[in-house]
């Protein structure tokens, strides 16, 4: 099947889908595909249908009845059959989506299916009986039936654990946003500086560019704040109020004052269990839940501390949330009156310079690491790269680090391949590098890791002074600026 030229990337997924549908095998097979709003899985889904004359079904939020009947006249409509449809149970359902396949692999897409299921939460079970290994209607079918979902917490519970369903998926596929790489060619912003600043904002998601910002894309550097203002910040667009309808999009975010605060302690640098239980002046098992809840959503991530195996940190995933926590939320009565872009941004700027801009270049550098990076630069390939706590006993002190990029054990101790430093703003030099040469030995006295090989890695958003340079000559550190993370190997 030919891609639709008007798809940006999505190679991966193409393919994926292309070989589950394309399947000659006999019988009938599922697949699960997933991932949050606006990344495009819908128009990837029709894409294929088309490509292959199959058939796509779009749920909607309603009562079970009329759910059945939409389905009803949406195969009527495409199968043309002597009298229409008129489906009493989903068992009726799923047997004619079989029957589609009866002379030939054919892709039969659900989408929103956590809508149906939550109509008649008997559906998963339906489906797992329809597809019985033995049963005549799957052996003599070769339908290739696709689930979709938006509800991630849902959906990653749809094959896990007990679920009907688990072990019936020959296909599994989330379609993620696209990485900073790939946002900046879709952007098309050749600056990197300035893609990276774009990207604090929006992150990879595809239609936060072609339909909530209407094409409109920073005219280069000098535009990026009057960019801010006549969009995200902007009342009459929907990226406006987009961070509040991802929460409420959710199904399992009930309470959404209580996990609204929870996120906006995370973004006020309140990172560990503790620190969101003190934010809120909560005891830490009440805030057990909604940080789970938040997890399974895809909204917050927990990273493992490199170094203290008891401590881990918590990053909001959707850059957009982040920006709306941080800039928007505590200024939102100011925002909602016409006018007022200019004004609050410029309030704000430096509060998103240093609040989500820098941890947000901070992640980059930890992805640029552990996927892009040639592993020739680390002599060896990263199987992990995390921030940490590193600890000096001679002063009884912690001293962060931005980057450890962790080896796989062969049996011994891990190879600690690189440890660095980022910076977005800074022009780093020498006292940077004697800082981790220093924290170096530290990691290498605690006996934990292997740091023979560990190699010194400096980021930065702003440069290097000369010394660094000569320092990078010497082969005494790796220095990785702007340009250098989206250079193509």
């Amino acid at each position: 099947m030919r891609k639709p030229p008007d798809m940006f990337d999505r190679d991966h997924e193409w393919a994926a889908l292309t070989r589950f549908v394309s399947d000659e095998q006999p019988g009938a097979t599922l697949g699960v595909v997933s991932g949050r709003r606006r990344q495009g899985k819908t128009f990837l889904l029709e894409a294929v249908c088309r490509a292959a004359g199959g058939f796509y079904f779009g749920a909607i939020e309603a009562a079970d009845p009329e759910s059945l009947r939409h389905i009803s006249r949406a195969l009527t409509a495409h199968c043309k059959p002597a009298s229409p449809f008129h489906f009493q149970n989903w068992s009726e359902v799923v047997d004619t989506l079989l029957s589609l396949g009866a002379e030939r692999p054919i892709p039969v897409v659900i989408d929103e299916f956590p809508y149906l299921a939550k109509a008649n939460p008997e559906l998963p079970s339906i489906i797992q009986n329809a597809f019985r290994p033995l049963r005549e209607q799957r052996t003599g079918s070769r339908t290739r039936l696709l689930l979709c979902g938006s509800a991630l917490s849902f959906m990653s519970r749809l094959l896990s654990g007990s679920a009907p369903l688990r072990g019936r998926a020959g296909l599994e596929l989330v379609v993620r946003p696209l990485d900073f790489r790939l946002a900046a060619e879709f952007w098309g912003i050749d600056d990197p500086r300035l893609a990276i600043q774009v990207n604090a904002i929006v992150g990879g998601t595809p239609a936060y560019r072609r339909e909530f910002a209407r094409g409109d894309v920073p005219n280069g550097p000098e535009d990026f704040d009057d960019w801010v203002a006549r969009t995200v910040l902007n009342p009459e667009t929907p990226l406006f109020r987009e961070p509040r309808y991802l929460l409420a999009e959710e199904p399992d975010l009930r309470d959404t004052a209580l996990y609204l605060s929870v996120l906006g302690a995370v973004a006020c640098g309140n990172a560990t269990r503790g620190g969101i239980a003190n934010y809120l002046e909560r005891k830490a098992a009440d805030v057990a839940h909604p940080i789970t809840v938040l997890e399974d959503a895809g909204l917050l991530r927990r990273d493992a501390d490199a170094f203290r195996d008891n401590r881990s940190t918590y990053r909001i995933t959707e850059p957009l949330i982040r920006f709306y926590q941080t800039i928007m939320r505590p200024v939102w009565d100011q925002l909602e009156r016409p006018g007022s872009a200019h004004r609050v941004w410029a309030g704000s700027r430096r509060r998103f310079t240093g609040n989500v801009l820098g941890p947000h270049f901070e992640q980059l550098c930890r992805d640029w690491a552990l996927h892009d990076a040639d592993p020739a630069l680390f002599d060896g390939l990263p199987a992990r790269v995390a921030n940490g706590t590193v600890h000096d006993p001679a002063t009884r002190t912690g001293h962060e680090l931005d980057l450890a990029v962790i080896g796989a054990s062969d049996g011994g101790k891990p190879p600690l391949l690189a440890i660095g430093e980022a910076k977005w703003n800074d022009t780093m030099g020498v006292g940077h590098i004697d800082r981790l040469r220093h924290l170096r030995d530290l990691i290498g006295r605690a006996g934990r890791y292997d740091v023979s090989q560990t190699r010194l890695m400096c980021c930065s958003g702003a440069g290097f002074n000369d010394k660094a340079q000569l320092a990078a000559e010497r082969g005494e550190v790796i220095l990785v600026d702007a340009p250098a993370l989206y250079a193509k190997r």
